[in-house]
């Protein structure tokens, strides 16, 4: 059976004008979400901002090209399997339930990498993507 999507994923995959960046749209809904989850659940982001930005940016990357927000920091077989799944779509099972956030993305503030910050510029994401190439 002919599946439109995988061709396209695969078309995608060796073409050489691959955006490897994130729409601004999801970029920035991203970053809101970050900010307002943090905000909620009383934790904060990494004390070196570009871990934040680059966790931000990965989730906004599978925003645009899998429709959900799954974690960007674990390897996965199958990604559409596992959007279905919704165990890894931030926020993640583990972090719902023990504020656990492997990315460390929202840190409680015992950790020894929190920070202080719950907010972060697009600015800073744009810089800290751009600066990866």
């Amino acid at each position: 059976m002919y599946n439109a999507k995988k061709h396209e994923n695969l078309s995608a995959m060796t073409t050489p004008e691959v955006n490897l960046k994130s729409s601004d749209k999801n970029l920035e809904a991203m970053r809101n979400f970050s900010e307002q989850y943090a905000k909620r659940t009383g934790t904060y982001f990494c004390s070196e901002l570009s871990v934040t930005a680059v966790v931000i940016e990965g989730l906004a990357k599978h925003k645009d090209d899998l429709g959900a927000p799954l974690c960007p920091c674990r390897h996965y077989e199958d990604k559409e399997a596992e959007v279905n799944a919704a165990f890894w779509n931030c926020p993640c099972v583990p972090m719902r339930e023990r504020k656990e956030c492997h990315c460390m993305l929202f840190l409680t503030p015992d950790n020894d990498f929190v920070g202080d910050k719950q907010e972060i510029s697009m600015e800073t994401i744009k810089e800290v993507r751009d600066s990866m190439g």
